[in-house]
Formats: structure tokens, sequence, C-alpha cells
């Protein structure tokens, strides 16, 4: 439509339906007015309004102004919007610049992303966390209701309940955001300071799928620093595959375990499952030591004075989970003996038990724990000896492995002397893309046989699965050594696959094919 100007107009046409009141009216009046009785109405007469339009319509850019060049194509500018106001909604400032911003996203899921801690359309508010440290966080019923079965009864069930504001002091703020965020974005959002938080409420809600996630993600950075923490967490949570994982942790490298600053804050129910552990791979002075630590720090819980009287009091029964009768007497003489957690009628008797004939009756267990057994992956399928191999001299030999299940590195087998017995020096290694994870300096004595011999690290090293690790060894000895023939790319080893490729860092001959480290000595 062109207006006087020449000008191009746009016209909206609107349909009057008239209701049947005025239908009535206008028939009676028609009778009325109508000299000739006709019963026909007048016709209707439709309005046609134009609208001047002098702006141009705004794009989506132009709403909502992004960084992203003038190139850009549409959608990386819708994800890069939706992903600032995510940004934006954690600190709950969002607003909506446009009353068509829903016209911008073309999925459901970009919609409601909009909406995450979004006061537009909040019909229900959650203070979250301990008093003096809460949140008020907006949130949609519908959407909530969607989420969670437990949000669907709160709000619309038989019990559902109006308020307008709930109180939730036993959820961390982040934590809560962070199962918002999933329930409205579909996306899981996870830090190794809020996992466990999260945890604790996709349970406390229901959100199978977040708290899986939760736990896929403990299981991936469990470590001897965190697993006596998470050990407790799992059981709280009653997540069992989470605990047999953490067990494993703990088994394995025990001592570090007992030493790390997590074991300090485990409740008295774990403390007291680990103390009792048959499968610690443990000294018996470093259970003590740990249980020691542990009760000081409970003492600082209950605010009582760190004393000797005061540590044996926290720890109760668990004192007897300890096998102190299975300690070296040299551990014990200079270490249990002068704790002063001891009673002195418990010590008399403990000594004697080392050195009388007739042993006392201890409260103690006084049987030492089984530990694990180690196993062994030996890669060749033959060894052999030449005359003019194999020798050393400061050279290294390397071989990388694989494996498909989570295993824990304790050291290696090594080949000894062709010519009799000798003595060796090996250097051993434990590499994960050129990261050093472990490592030893020992001596080693062969009898002159084909066998292997052990050679440990100081702490077993834990081994994650579908990645390759550097095995290295750098021997140092007079004598001609064995050496091993026919080597294997892949090993069985019980239900642990091992995969073998040779490795760059050797330079003293060693392969798949042959050479040296003929076995990993392992924990699963």
């Amino acid at each position: 439509m062109v207006d006087a100007k020449g000008r191009n107009m746009k016209c909206l046409t609107f349909f009057l339906m008239l209701p049947d009141s005025v239908k009535s009216k206008s028939s009676k009046s028609s009778k009325k007015g109508n000299a000739s009785g006709s019963s026909k109405l007048p016709p209707v007469c439709y309005e046609i309004i134009t609208l001047r339009s002098k702006k141009k319509k705004k794009m989506s850019a132009e709403i909502f102004p992004t960084k992203k060049p003038a190139s850009t194509t549409t959608t990386a500018t819708t994800t890069t919007t939706v992903q600032e106001y995510q940004q934006q909604n954690l600190n709950n400032n969002n607003t909506i610049q446009n009353c068509n911003w829903q016209g911008l996203y073309s999925t459901i899921r970009e919609r409601n992303s909009v909406m995450f801690n979004n006061e537009l359309m909040a019909d229900v508010h959650f203070v979250v966390g301990q008093p003096g440290r809460t949140q008020r966080l907006p949130g949609h019923r519908y959407v909530l209701a969607v989420g969670s079965s437990v949000f669907h009864a709160m709000f619309y069930g038989e019990l559902a309940e109006n308020k307008d504001e709930i109180h939730i002091p036993d959820v961390e703020p982040a934590a809560f955001l962070a199962m918002l965020k999933y329930i409205y974005c579909d996306e899981i959002d996870l830090t190794a300071d809020t996992v466990l938080a999260t945890l604790y409420a996709a349970k406390k809600y229901i959100v199978p799928h977040l708290a899986r996630a939760c736990v896929n993600f403990l299981e991936t950075s469990l470590s001897a620093k965190n697993a006596c923490v998470l050990l407790s967490q799992s059981c709280l949570f009653e997540e069992p595959e989470l605990t047999q994982r953490c067990w494993e942790v703990i088994d394995a490298q025990a001592e570090l375990a007992l030493r790390s600053e997590g074991f300090c804050d485990i409740d008295s129910q774990t403390l007291e499952s680990i103390l009792q552990r048959e499968t610690l791979n443990a000294k018996e002075i470093v259970v003590f030591e740990a249980a020691l630590s542990w009760a000081d720090a409970e003492c600082q819980r209950q605010e009582l004075t760190s004393s000797t009287d005061n540590k044996r009091k926290v720890l109760g029964k668990a004192m007897y989970l300890i096998r102190i009768p299975t300690m070296a007497l040299d551990d014990f003489a200079n270490g249990a003996a002068q704790s002063g957690v001891l009673t002195l009628n418990e010590t008399n008797d403990i000594f004697l038990w080392y050195t009388a004939a007739k042993k006392p009756e201890l409260k103690f267990a006084s049987q030492a724990r089984k530990g694990l057994t180690p196993q062994r992956c030996h890669r060749f399928q033959s060894c052999a000896y030449r005359s003019n191999q194999w020798r050393y001299r400061g050279r290294c030999d390397s071989i990388q492995f694989a494996v498909d299940k989570r295993v824990f590195i304790a050291g290696f087998g090594l080949y000894g002397s062709s010519c009799g017995s000798a003595e060796y020096s090996a250097k051993i290694e434990l590499k994960r893309q050129g990261v050093l994870l472990g490592q030893n300096l020992s001596k080693y004595f062969s009898d002159g046989s084909s066998n292997t011999f052990p050679v440990w690290f100081e702490y077993p090293v834990q081994i994650e699965p579908d990645t390759f690790y550097t095995a290295s060894v750098v021997l140092d000895g007079n004598e001609l050594s064995y050496f091993g023939q026919e080597g294997m790319t892949e090993v069985q080893c019980g239900k642990v696959t091992f995969q073998f490729q040779c490795s760059s860092d050797s330079t003293n001959g060693t392969g798949v094919q042959g050479g040296q480290i003929p076995e990993l000595i392992f924990y699963a």
C-alpha cells in the first residue's frame, strides 16, 4: 500500500465479529428505523487500520549485543547469548531486554536456560544455606516439578504447600544452583569443591542422573588423599560402587591414605571400619599413628584439650582394633609404648607378649593383617642369554603399557645375572605423559637363575584405565644378565588386560618383542 507521498505502508486488517447482544440490539433498532419493515441487517463494516513503521526491525544481535564479529553465524550468536544468560543468572541479575525474547531461541532447552535463576515469571523462591550464609534463589514450579519428583510432590501433590518462600538450610547455595542448572539447562557443572554437596542435593530431591554424574566425577578423581573422606560419604549416600572403589584405593595405598589430611576428617564409624580392615596394605605402626592423629582432631572437634587421656577417650573401643602386638618390636618400643595412650598394664602385657614363652591374654588383636596379594604380569614367553648380551652401563630400558581397569603398580620384576650370583643397583620410574608418578632407587641380589627379582616402589602407584604409562629402569651391574624373548603385545592377568608398546625413552634395546622389565607387579 502506498500513501499520498508514495511511501510504502504496512496494513493490518482487523475483522470485528459482533457479539449476539450487539446483534440483537442492532436488529431492534433496524426494525424501528426501517419504515419498510425489512428484517435484513445493514452490512458490517470492517475497518482497515494502517500502521506506519518508521523503525527498522531489530535483529537478535542488536537486542543481545555480543563480542562476536559481524560474520558470526546466527547459531553461534544464539549459543553465545544463552551462555551469557547463564553466566548472568548465576548471580541472579538477568534482565530480559525484549518482549519477544522467546523467538530468539529455537529449542525449549535454550528457552528454559534463559529462565535459570531468573526472576521473570518466578512463582516460588528458595532461601538456601545456613543462617547467616543464605542465598535467595528464584524458581518456576512447573520446570522444577518436571525435573524432580520431590518438587512435583511439593508443588502439585496431595499435601502441596502454597508457600511463596521455602527455606532449605541443609543444602549449600552453590550445590542447589548446580542442581537447578541441570534441571533448567540439562547441563552438569561439577567442581571438586561442590561435588559432594551437589550429590547430597541430587539425592535429596531425587535427581538420579545428576547423582550418577556426581558419583562418576568422584570415581575419576579418587585418590589416596581423598579416599577416606569419600568412603565416609559414599556410605552416607548409599553408593556401594563408590564405596568399593574407595576400599580398593585404601587397601592398595593404605599408608598414603592413612597419612592424608582427609583421614582426620572421617567419622568414628568409618574409623572403626578402616581399623578393622583385614586387607590394609600398611605397617601397623602407621595405623597406630594415624589413629592418634584422628584422635587429636576429634578432641578439637569436641573442644577438648588434646591430652593422652582425652585421645584414649575419644578413640574408645576403636583402640583395640589396632593390632599392636603385630608391630615390629622396635616400632612398639620406640612408638606405641611411649605414646602415653596405653595403660601401664597394657604396655607390660604387650612386652611380655613379645618375649615370654607363656603369653598373656590381650584385648588387642594379635594376628597380623593379611594385606593384599600382589599379582604379576609377565610379558615374555621365554628368556635367554648370550655371551655378549645383556649389558647395562647406565642406559635406560623402557616399555609403555596400558590397562583396561584401575590397578596399582607396586614394582617391577627384573632379570638378574646369567653368570652366577651378582648384585645390581636399580632405579625404577613410572611416568604418565612425561610426568613422574613414582620412583625408587634400590639394590637387589640375583642368584644366577633365570627367575625375576622384585624391586618395589615406596608406595603403589595408581594406574587409570585406557591411558599409556611408561615403565623405566636404569640398571647398573658388572655382569651380563638374562633378557626376555617372544614378547606379547597383550597379556591377560585375571580380570585385567595389559597392552604393551615400545617407548621412545628406551636407549638400551628393550621393546615389545624382547629386552628387560619382564614383569609388572600390581594390585587389582
